[in-house]
């Protein structure tokens, strides 16, 4: 096992957590803040990876295809908003699973009927294309690079507003005590609008990016919405410090996991059953990571503890 595999793939999970950070930091500020259980972020995630395949297909632009990700996201989260979960804040929790699960299948098959149900696929951009030498002699894609560099940069950003602007006060705000900040004069319906819209457009920028790596399809954000319930579980609700550190810790051990759980098994038994023995355990390992920090930390690691 070489220094340079471990490398790579401690990059590989640290690209991957960054991409599951840009789904968990909205889905953690909409849960946070507004108390809603939402299903349906998976397919805001969708809708932006399928916006960004359209224009970059028509246009060849990589950049108007993220900002189409974004725009698309944020407008179909805003209207989504507006016209269902609006109705929902004051509703049972069982209630807003089964409302946003229908959405999930409005969603599914409208997106089937707009683009068909073959995938499509969105390239890599011929300046983000082929390898970058990293120390040690690490040949490593230059667009995975980008993704850490973008994600990170998101992440400081979001940081920043949370904590040094208007609208973020209002946020933190509004997660403690939403009937106090309404009092004051803050229009609850035209934030929590922005907040949704917000979480919306990263998610719809998260399935723009690794749309370039994997096919545009449609269900595509189903899976990477139930490993980002796990990122705000471990993480925290309503801390976008937690969803990073979160989102970093399932990256590394979904990824890592898989790839030396199996090589691990293969010392004790032949290699047909040490890959299922390994695949098997390292499926597992991130819900068994959730569940020793939530024996440690019951509200998360960066959770609020009263």
């Amino acid at each position: 096992m070489s220094l340079v595999l471990i490398a790579e793939q401690i990059l590989n999970g640290l690209q991957f957590g960054i991409m599951l950070f840009l789904m968990a930091a909205g889905l953690t500020l909409i849960f946070g803040v507004m108390g809603l259980i939402n299903l349906a972020h998976g397919s805001l995630y969708m809708v932006g990876a399928f916006a960004a395949a359209a224009v970059a297909g028509a246009t060849g632009s990589f950049l108007l295809a993220l900002v189409a990700a974004l725009a698309a996201a944020a407008l179909a989260g805003a209207i989504v908003e507006m016209v269902v979960i609006r109705r929902l804040y004051d509703r049972d929790h069982l209630d807003q699973v089964l409302a946003t699960f229908a959405l999930i299948l409005i969603f599914s098959e409208g997106t089937r009927w707009v683009f068909g149900s073959f995938p499509l696929f969105l390239d890599i951009p011929a300046y983000l294309a082929g390898p970058v030498t990293l120390p040690g002699g690490i040949q490593y894609p230059l667009y995975r690079i980008a993704l850490i560099v973008c994600g990170l940069l998101i992440a400081l950003g979001l940081a920043l507003m949370i904590t040094k602007t208007r609208i973020g006060i209002q946020i933190r705000a509004g997660e403690n005590d939403r009937e106090m900040i309404a009092a004051l004069g803050v229009d609850i319906s035209k934030l929590y609008t922005i907040i949704f819209a917000l979480g919306a457009a990263l998610a719809g920028l998260a399935g723009a990016l690794v749309g370039a790596i994997q096919s545009v399809e449609v269900g595509m954000g189903e899976p990477v919405l139930i490993l980002a319930f796990v990122v705000i579980v471990i993480g925290g609700i309503g801390s976008i410090k937690g969803a990073l550190v979160g989102s970093i810790l399932v990256g590394l051990t979904d990824t890592l996991g898989g790839v030396f759980l199996p090589q691990f098994f293969q010392l004790f038994m032949e290699v047909s059953t040490a890959t299922n023995v390994g695949s098997s355990l390292a499926s597992m390992a991130i819900y068994i990571l959730m569940g020793a920090v939530l024996i440690w930390r019951p509200t998360g690691l960066f959770g609020n503890s009263q």
